[in-house]
Parts: C-alpha cells; structure tokens; sequence
C-alpha cells in the first residue's frame, strides 16, 4: 500500500469516527443549562476534500495542502427540522470564511454541507469575514449579519490598521445568498451588529455596538440599537444605548450582543458577551439580560456577573480564556441548544429550556455594584434558607 493510500484510509477513518461520535451531556450543572462533553465543531470536522488534493499524482504523499486552523463562532437556525450552524472557518493562512454544518439533534453529528457559503464581494472587497448571526426575518428572509474587515486606508505603514463594518447577505433557500450594501451608522466602526426578527414600527431593528477603532471601544458605548428603514439600502441615522458598560463588572471594557434574541411572554432574551482585562489579558463571558416586548432597546431585568464562562480546556486555544457566542436555537420543544466558541478554536453546546432562562433572568438579582451589596444579598439567600430549613 502506497503512503497516499495508507494516509487516505487512516484519516477517513478517523474522521468518520469523530463524526459518529455519540455526545453526553456534563452531570449536575447549575441549573441554568447542562454543558455537553464533547465540543460539536472542531478542525477536524472540515471535510477532508476541502483540505487535502485527493489526486495521487499531484499529493503522492497525501499532504493537507489548504490547512484548517479553527471552527467557531457560528450562527444558528432550526430549518426545516434541523439544526443548522454558519460556522467561522478559519483557514491557516488567517482567512475565515462560512459553511453550513446540520445535524438531526443539535448535540453531535454535525456534517459540513458540500461547500462552503459563497459570499459575492462589494466594490470594495473584504479582506476578511467572520461571525455571521443568522436571523429568520418575519419579512420572509433568512439574513446573514457578519463583521467585514478591510485594512484602514487612512494608515497605509501600520499593518494591523483595520475597518470594520457590519456586512450582510440574504436568502430564502440558505443556498444563493444576495449580497446587500454594507451597514451605514454615524458612530465609528461597528462590529457585532444583531437584527432584531420581527419589525418595530414598520421598520428595521439593529442591536449595534459602535467603537472608535477595530480593537478598541473607546470610552463609552456598549449594546446599542437603531431602525433602518430598508435592509436593501441599511442606514441607521440614530442609536439609542441599550446596555451601556459598566466599571467592575463582567463588562467592564467592552459588551456585544450574541445571537438575535428569543421571544417570551415577559418579554425578548438576550444573550450577549461582556469584557473586562485581567492580568493575564482580556476574560470574555456571555450574560443574559431581558428587554420589552413592544420595546425591544428597553432594558427590564439584568441578573449580575456572567452566565457562562470558559472552565478547563476551553480556557485554551488561539484566543485564550474566552467564550463566545453568535447562535443559539430555541427548538419546538421549548429546549434551548446554546452555540458558543472557547478560545477562538472550537464550538460547543450547552442546553437549557426558555423556562429555565426566563426563570434565571427573572429572580436572579442584578448587580450591587459594590462588595457590601453583594454581601447583603448573600446574607439574605443564607437567611431565607435557614428560615426554610427550620419550617422544615
């Protein structure tokens, strides 16, 4: 047997294996959601034909010749009964680019389709794409909103100078997608920008978050919000701030909102990802928070500190000590399946029920904002159970 033929059996059989691998739900838990063992996309879910030259002559020794760095950050939507992800690829050369991954429970088995999303470029090309939020709109479309990077023309000498803005794409059969023009705001660069799923007066909601640079926020801002009155020519002429950051606190740097949020009788989930530097650099989380229904910028309930953060090895990757989160499905059943990304490297699931983050977000107390609140309020949880327990 030739190296290429011993190369190409091993590595279908391996990742055949990865991708029948039956997932299990983590014991116990907080109550709020139940982490999955096993992460559901990895670099070594990419088809192999997307990586490697398949022809003996050419690859006698069966090389990986377009190489694949991570798979994170993905987009989420329940279509046609399936769970579907638009999953960031990240190839070794520092391009990321999409590419639908479905499976038939939302846990495990997650397949790549044949290829990946054809994204047509604008007059001004993108140098780089990543984290698509998919949204299935009431006005029938199904869009993509994603962060498009170009160098800043304003520094030609400074390598890493970057612009970002918001991109978007749409389709009714998640097979063509149409290109749109890029997100008009009047406040800096925009990353992280969420369309809201239903129309709010007759027009386009858009949770923003503008900054000053493509790192940096700058000294205000947080979650933001601003209506369009056309996705076909978005313009959003004024943000009103709907989660501002706050000093020590889970957002202390800088806030993004996550998935588009779910709807429920007391009023629309959000989920969004919070900031803050440590000594050892920047620690990203994800949180919940509540707005109106008939007021979706109008914050009502925000529990404190954060729902979710990275534990063992999802503290390790390329981007360390992060989670990150663009997709989240509610499925018929009421289950939650939340999609986030550990370290910039891989995609995880954790599943919870909206009852369950309704409830979280409904009586857990927000934050006090001081050390002695916090103590007040734990004294307080500690006497009511004793309470209980002496009833008992």
């Amino acid at each position: 047997m030739s190296v290429y033929q011993r190369r190409r059996s091993q590595l279908q059989i391996a990742q055949e294996t990865l991708l029948a691998r039956t997932n299990t739900p983590e014991p116990l838990g907080n109550g709020i959601y139940t982490r999955w063992r096993d992460p559901v996309v990895t670099a070594d879910h990419v088809p192999l034909e997307w990586r490697y030259d398949f022809d003996p002559a050419r690859n006698p020794f069966f090389m990986e010749r377009l190489g694949i760095n991570a798979t994170f950050n993905a987009g989420a939507l329940y279509w046609q009964g399936r769970y579907l992800l638009a999953v960031r690829v990240e190839g070794v050369d520092r391009k990321s680019f999409f590419a639908l991954a479905e499976s038939d429970n939302g846990v495990d088995g997650f397949r790549f389709h044949s290829q990946p999303i054809v994204i047509p470029e604008t007059a001004d090309p993108d140098v780089n794409v990543y984290d698509m939020r998919l949204v299935q709109h009431e006005d029938g479309y199904i869009y993509g909103l994603f962060c498009t990077e170009r160098k800043d023309p304003n520094y030609p000498e400074d390598t890493s100078a970057a612009v970002a803005a918001c991109g978007i794409v749409r389709s009714r059969d998640l097979a063509d997608w149409e290109r749109l023009p890029d997100l008009i705001t009047q406040s800096g660069q925009q990353r992280n920008v969420v369309l809201h799923p239903e129309f709010v007066g007759g027009k386009y909601g858009l949770y923003t978050r503008g900054q000053d640079g493509f790192i940096e926020v700058g000294a205000g801002g947080g979650i933001g919000w601003g209506l369009t009155d056309s996705m076909a020519a978005p313009c959003i002429e004024e943000e009103v701030l709907v989660d501002p950051k706050v000093y020590h606190t889970v957002n202390e740097l800088k806030n993004g909102l996550g998935p588009a949020p779910i709807k429920t009788d007391h009023g629309w989930l959000q989920l969004a990802h919070g900031v803050r530097n440590t000594a050892a650099g920047l620690r990203y989380v994800l949180y919940l928070f509540m707005t109106e229904l008939d007021r979706p910028w109008v914050v009502t309930h925000r529990p404190a500190g954060h729902l979710l953060s990275p534990l063992g090895d999802e503290r390790v990757g390329d981007v360390s000590n992060v989670v990150f989160s663009n997709g989240w499905i509610e499925a018929p059943d009421g289950t939650v399946y939340l999609y986030y990304a550990s370290s910039d490297t891989r995609l995880h699931v954790a599943t919870s029920s909206v009852a369950q983050l309704t409830d979280y977000v409904l009586h857990t107390p927000p934050d006090g904002l001081r050390s002695a609140e916090s103590v007040r309020q734990r004294c307080e949880l500690i006497n009511a159970n004793r309470q209980m327990q002496n009833h008992a």
